[in-house]
């Protein structure tokens, strides 16, 4: 695993460079993930404006104005707050020991660096404006299309989508919040992807309806970027080893740390009882004798731990179907042997890695709506397939993981199982309307 990008430059080329541990791997992939939907939605919105589907909107503007004293504060401001964090952490990671996501997640920084940076900031926005101005500032009225929207959306989509994911963690693990409501809120982990999309999605149709944008053409428009951007999430969930894995695989053993083997007959529940206050307490005691709590996946018994059993055939690589994910993020599991830096702990037992199976099918199912979009001609179809598979993969993978469940009427679902099934519900009734409204209007025109 590499939770931040020190840890992948030294595995690759045996580069040791303290500052590169402020990039976490998770953030990275989170990043990539917003740009590669950008992209695609903006093929997409073009594609529609070329068929006439989308239209502009006519806006006045002011063209030639210097800038603004609000204009120059937001970008000091802005500089001022990626300067003292960013330069902070550079700073602050030659300090060994130091756990740079708490740093970056405290009111600790360099006012040195803040000030560097706003100063920057400041002032490329006031070049910029001085070779704009004009020496009468003029009324212009320009078209604004669609796609030129993109940039406002992802933004929107990545403020909204973080703070949606927050919430819906916080009410997903309520116990773990009401203990630190003030430290689960700003807590650097911690995230469900169904809140994201839920807060995001609303923000965005709130602003698209604002702006005189198709909703129906938009959302079939978001329907692949939306899958793309998932999946190259998750690559970033497997790759950090985030925590979001799945039950533990019977069918094999961890030998050693990090190393895992098919099970023989009783090797699994011996290894369980070796174990056995990882699985019941959370706590692992090392050779030191030192005690420390490193997982919140407690079971009541050892006979209770979710587990299934599935061994793959001999052609199938191992990690695919039982993964210990050495070098986790979270730093959940047992010491690796000769590790004596940070994130040196692998889970005792492998688990069945479900960021994996979500990269794989999510691609597939992008590639499935992208070679769809161009043969369906019916307005909102693709957004409703897109909930109905979102939906289906997502609950299918959910037999699979440890989540905290509900208590509804003698049924004990996960959050993400409620969420996934209201998602195909919905995509079902989405297509169903918009097939029945466009075969209606087929046959009064016919």
């Amino acid at each position: 695993m590499y939770p931040n990008l020190y840890y992948a430059l030294d595995d690759w080329f045996g580069w040791k460079v303290n500052a590169f541990k402020i990039f976490y791997t998770f953030g990275i992939f989170v990043a990539v993930a917003f740009i590669v939907a950008a992209w695609i939605l903006t093929l997409e919105l073009k594609r529609k404006e070329k068929e006439g589907l989308l239209t502009y909107c006519e806006e006045t503007i002011i063209t030639g104005k210097p800038a603004t004293t609000w204009q120059l504060v937001i970008n000091g401001l802005i500089g001022f707050i990626f300067g003292y964090k960013l330069v902070g952490a550079i700073i602050a990671s030659r300090q060994q020991g130091l756990d740079l996501q708490q740093y970056v997640f405290s009111s600790e920084g360099s006012v040195m660096g803040g000030f560097i940076l706003a100063a920057v900031l400041v002032y490329l926005k006031y070049r910029e404006k001085e070779k704009q101005k004009l020496p009468k500032p003029e009324k212009r009225t320009i078209r604004i299309w669609p796609h030129d929207r993109v940039g406002d959306m992802v933004i929107m989509g990545l403020v909204l989508g973080i703070i949606g994911a927050k919430v819906f963690d916080n009410l997903e693990n309520w116990d773990r919040f009401i203990e630190n409501p003030i430290g689960n809120l700003f807590s650097p982990s911690g995230l469900t992807f169904y809140g994201g999309l839920i807060f995001a999605g609303v923000a965005i149709i709130w602003y698209s309806r604002k702006k005189k944008i198709g909703i129906v053409h938009l959302l079939d428009s978001f329907a692949p970027a939306m899958m793309i951007a998932y999946a190259v999430g998750r690559i970033g969930c497997q790759v950090a080893g985030d925590g979001d894995w799945g039950v533990f695989n019977s069918a094999y053993i961890s030998d050693r740390p990090g190393h895992v083997m098919v099970a023989k007959p009783g090797d699994f529940e011996r290894k369980l009882e070796e174990n056995k206050t990882y699985f019941l307490d959370g706590t692992v005691t090392d050779s030191s004798g030192h005690t420390s709590m490193v997982t919140d996946r407690i079971s009541k018994s050892l006979s209770e731990v979710p587990h299934a059993y599935f061994k793959a055939p001999d052609w199938v690589p191992t990690w695919m179907v039982a993964f210990t994910y050495p070098h986790n993020v979270n730093e959940d599991g047992i010491l690796l042997p000769d590790c004596n830096e940070k994130y040196c702990r692998a889970l005792p037992q492998p688990v069945f890695p479900t960021p994996f199976y979500e990269i794989v099918a999510c691609f597939i199912l992008f590639l499935t709506l992208w070679l769809l979009r161009k043969r369906i001609k019916i307005p909102g179809i693709i957004f409703g397939l897109y909930l109905i598979f979102n939906g289906v993969e997502r609950f299918l993978v959910e037999t699979i993981r440890v989540n905290s469940k509900y208590s509804i009427f003698g049924l004990h679902p996960t959050q993400a199982e409620l969420i996934s099934l209201l998602l195909v519900v919905s995509g079902i009734i989405y297509y169903a309307y918009w097939y029945n409204r466009y075969k209606k209007r087929k046959n009064q025109t016919a």
